[in-house]
């Protein structure tokens, strides 16, 4: 069974949940972001935020400095959503 992550709280929109804490990853594999389509650009995740998973209707968003936002309100018990991109479809 995949890790999830929930929100243990409602969450506000546009709310950070935090820093991801990385390091740099020279291949692809479980917990690395992709910062950039060519792969150029991957960290491995070393925190709990590696545990969002993919979902096409996202509740949140990475962003290029790292950053987790809310991207809509979240009620406490639902699961955070990242959408990874189209390869994922």
């Amino acid at each position: 069974m995949a890790a999830a992550f929930f929100a243990s709280q409602d969450i506000a929109r546009n709310t950070e949940l935090g820093q991801c804490k990385v390091k740099r990853a020279k291949g692809s594999g479980p917990y690395v972001l992709w910062l950039d389509d060519e792969g150029e650009e991957r960290y491995r995740v070393l925190c709990d935020l590696r545990f969002i998973n993919h979902n096409k209707r996202a509740n949140v968003a990475y962003y290029d400095d790292l950053s987790v936002v809310a991207l809509k309100k979240i009620k406490a018990g639902d699961e955070l959503f990242h959408d990874y991109g189209e390869e994922w479809t």
